[in-house]
């Protein structure tokens, strides 16, 4: 039996984007994994401050690097959330939808347990911080992966002049989401990012649920602002944002303002307004009837009524 070209095709995109989840993972998490060991072996104190930075760090740039590698080949998606989104809006067809969210559950797999074996630990499991109750970290998971569904959303499946350079975008969301959420939830956004290590390493914490269900209303959340803002044809609210026709560009002020100047002279020396301002200047004659019942005229000297202040 022949394979239809278009489902062979979306097996092999799915078996690509295998790859680029494992690459994505195995960096950003072996990230984190090195700065839990370099905290360890170091006898100098590490603030959290300075450890937060250095995981958003590196899943940020670890999500650009492969982004950009992978952005041609299967639109470097690696986040299944990201992929309910896209099947939802109807983006992506919904089979191979179902085979890159398969993918992307076996490449955190395969990523956590090269990381395992290749530093024979595993730091980097995500858990709620203490006084981080389980809905303050659904809620939690649920904006900062809001936030990421957007991000491709209108970078990369939006297409436009900056549609090359959405992995820098994209990489720069996942490094501010992280720079706020690391400390709480250990900033998920994805849930195979946390199935995976949880798999490997038992399950070690009880509300594992929290990642599922955060990140999956996150990702209908972000559809629904995507939606809407498709709805009401949001280019048409502040249009020519991403276009390279200079004539676009505002106007130059310095002639603006020189042309206004040029008009306001040749008006102040139309022969006609000059007649007028003289007229406005002149004595009016004014012309009364004394008892006798002639007339007199008297010349009026208008001057400008006093102003108090």
């Amino acid at each position: 039996m022949r394979i239809p070209p278009s489902i062979r095709k979306d097996f092999i995109a799915a078996s690509l984007e295998l790859v680029g989840t494992t690459f994505f993972l195995l960096l950003g998490l072996g990230g984190i994994q090195a700065a839990f060991a370099e905290e360890g072996a170091s006898e100098s104190s590490v603030t959290r401050v300075e450890k937060v930075l250095y995981i958003s760090t590196c899943m940020g740039f670890s999500l650009v690097v492969c982004a950009w590698i992978f952005f041609r080949i299967t639109g470097s998606l690696f986040n299944p959330n990201v992929t309910v989104s896209l099947v939802l809006l109807g983006i992506l067809p919904p089979f191979r939808g179902l085979l890159y969210f398969i993918a992307q559950f076996l490449g955190a797999i395969v990523a956590s347990a090269l990381l395992l074996r290749l530093t024979g630990t595993l730091s980097v499991n995500t858990f709620l911080q203490p006084g981080t109750t389980p809905a303050q970290g659904v809620f939690i998971e649920m904006f900062i992966t809001c936030a990421l569904v957007i991000a491709v959303l209108m970078l990369a499946a939006e297409k436009h002049q900056a549609t090359a350079f959405a992995p820098i975008g994209i990489g720069l969301t996942l490094f501010s989401c992280h720079l706020f959420a690391t400390f709480y939830t250990g900033a998920s956004m994805n849930t195979a990012r946390s199935f995976g290590p949880a798999l490997v390493t038992g399950f070690p914490t009880s509300n594992h649920w929290v990642y599922w269900v955060g990140p999956f209303m996150g990702s209908i959340l972000g559809s629904t602002f995507y939606a809407i803002c498709k709805h009401y044809k949001y280019w048409t609210l502040n249009p020519n944002q991403d276009t390279d026709d200079y004539t676009k560009s505002p106007d130059d002020p310095v002639q603006l303002v020189t042309q206004a100047i040029t008009e306001e002279r040749h008006r102040t020396l139309d022969p006609r307004v000059l007649i007028g301002q003289i007229t406005e200047r002149l004595p009016k004659l004014s012309v009364s009837s004394d008892t006798s019942g002639q007339s007199t005229s008297t010349l009026v000297h208008e001057t400008p009524a006093a102003t108090s202040v």
